[in-house]
C-alpha cells in the first residue's frame, strides 16, 4: 500500500508558476507563440515530467519577492547574486553582458566608469549591472545617472536617447538586440562598449518550497539533453540567439 501511494505521489501533475517582468529573448508575452526561450524551455523539460507551467508577467522585484517567499514556484533570467537565497538550476540557462549603448553616430566608447563622467546615463532600476556599477548608479543618480522604473524601462530609456534627453544606455545585450529588431531601430542605435565580464543567467526557485530541489534537478538535466539531442539548438534558433555553451 505504501508503495502505490509513492507511485501515486511521483505521477501527479503538477503547475509549476514562473513569474518575471518582460525580457524578451528570455522570457516574453505570456499566450503567444514567441513567450521567450527560457519559458518553452520550461515547458519542454517539465512536460517530460507530466506537469506544466503557469507563466505571468509581474514587475522584476515584485517577482523576486514573491517566489522567495513560496507564493510562486520559480523565476526566470536571474543570477546567482540578485536571487541569492533561491534554488538554483546547476547548468545556466543563458548568458548576458551589460552593454553600453549610444546613437549610431556616437563615436564615444566605454573606457571604464571615468569615461561616464561626461555622459548621461540612462539605467532600469530593478536591475544589477554588478557592484562597481550598481555602486556608480548609487553615487550618480542624482547628477548624471537617470533611473527607469516601469515594466517598459527599456522601451523608455530608448526613447529618450533617440529624443537625447540621454546620450548613453546601460542594457544587457540580448534584450536590448532584441528590443531594437522589434521597434526597426537596429541601425540607428549602436553597442558602444561593455563591462568586464558576461554572467551566467538561470531559472530559479523558491526556497520556501519543498518542489524547488526537485524542479532544479528537472531543468539541470533536461538542458543538458535538449543540448544532446539538438532540441535546445532548435530552439534558440527560433530567438536567433546562440548556446551560451559553444
Amino acid at each position: 500500500m505504501l508503495l502505490s501511494v509513492s507511485w501515486l505521489s511521483v505521477a501527479v501533475a503538477e503547475v509549476v508558476t514562473i513569474r518575471a517582468d518582460e525580457w524578451f529573448p528570455f522570457n516574453g508575452k505570456p499566450d503567444s507563440d514567441r513567450p521567450g526561450y527560457m519559458i518553452e524551455l520550461a515547458e519542454m523539460i517539465l512536460k517530460e515530467h507530466g506537469h506544466t507551467v503557469d507563466y505571468q508577467v509581474l514587475p522584476w522585484l515584485g517577482s523576486l519577492a514573491m517566489v522567495e517567499k513560496g507564493a510562486f514556484d520559480c523565476v526566470v533570467g536571474t543570477d546567482k547574486v540578485e536571487a541569492r537565497n533561491f534554488i538554483f538550476a546547476e547548468e545556466p540557462w543563458g548568458k548576458i553582458k551589460s552593454t553600453f549603448y549610444v546613437d549610431a553616430e556616437d563615436q564615444w566608447q566605454y573606457d571604464g566608469l571615468g569615461s561616464l563622467d561626461h555622459r548621461v546615463l540612462g539605467v532600469i532600476g530593478s536591475y544589477s549591472y554588478g557592484d562597481k556599477m550598481d555602486r556608480y548608479i548609487d553615487q550618480h543618480k542624482n547628477s548624471n545617472v537617470q533611473i527607469v522604473n516601469a515594466n517598459n524601462a527599456l522601451r523608455q530609456n530608448i526613447g529618450k536617447l533617440k529624443g537625447k534627453f540621454i546620450d548613453t544606455v546601460l542594457a544587457f545585450d540580448l534584450v536590448m538586440e532584441a528590443k531594437l529588431r522589434d521597434l526597426g531601430l537596429s541601425n540607428q542605435i549602436q553597442a558602444a562598449g561593455d563591462l568586464e565580464q558576461a554572467d551566467y543567467i538561470y531559472i530559479a526557485c523558491s526556497p520556501e518550497k519543498r518542489s524547488s530541489r526537485q524542479y532544479a534537478d528537472y531543468f539541470s538535466k533536461g538542458i543538458i539533453e535538449m543540448r544532446i539531442n539538438g532540441k535546445l539548438k532548435t530552439l534558440l534558433d527560433k530567438y536567433g540567439i546562440k548556446d551560451w555553451d559553444e
